[in-house]
């Protein structure tokens, strides 16, 4: 799968660990920045993954940042992007089953590496359950 990654400063750390572990699982990253901890404004990395992702440049895209939630929301800004901030496994399979989550944001100050690598994994994995979920899904890309 194609993947595109980006974090802010905040994010950097397990920006870079993420993207070792997609590599190992042989997935194909694009990766949007930042390169170190100096601080940034998220948005100049965020929203390059998010266009990538709703132009199909890439099947899906990861955003980082201190807590997740400004990633999100500027993911979210952009047409067809349905980012989801999880925080556990099973928020992961939901934003995926239920939302079928093209993007996903996660906090490194609220998430060990472990929990981390753990939703990511579950978000890759898990598929979209369709059904009354896709009516949802069209709702939101509606004009």
């Amino acid at each position: 799968m194609k993947i595109a990654i980006g974090s802010d400063h905040a994010g950097f750390r397990y920006k870079e660990i993420i993207k070792q572990y997609l590599a190992e699982l042989a997935h194909e990253v694009k990766d949007f920045g930042t390169d170190s901890e100096a601080p940034v404004d998220y948005p100049l990395f965020i929203r390059p993954v998010a266009l990538a992702v709703a132009n199909g440049e890439v099947e899906r895209g990861i955003v980082l940042g201190g807590s997740g939630n400004g990633e999100a929301m500027a993911a979210n800004r952009v047409k067809g992007v349905r980012c989801a901030l999880c925080w556990n496994s099973e928020s992961a399979s939901l934003a995926r089953r239920h939302n079928n989550a093209n993007m996903l944001s996660l906090g490194q100050r609220m998430l060990t590496e472990e929990v981390a690598l753990e939703i990511v994994r579950v978000w890759l994995e898990t598929p979209f359950d369709g059904g009354r979920h896709l009516r949802r899904i069209q709702l939101l890309d509606a004009d």
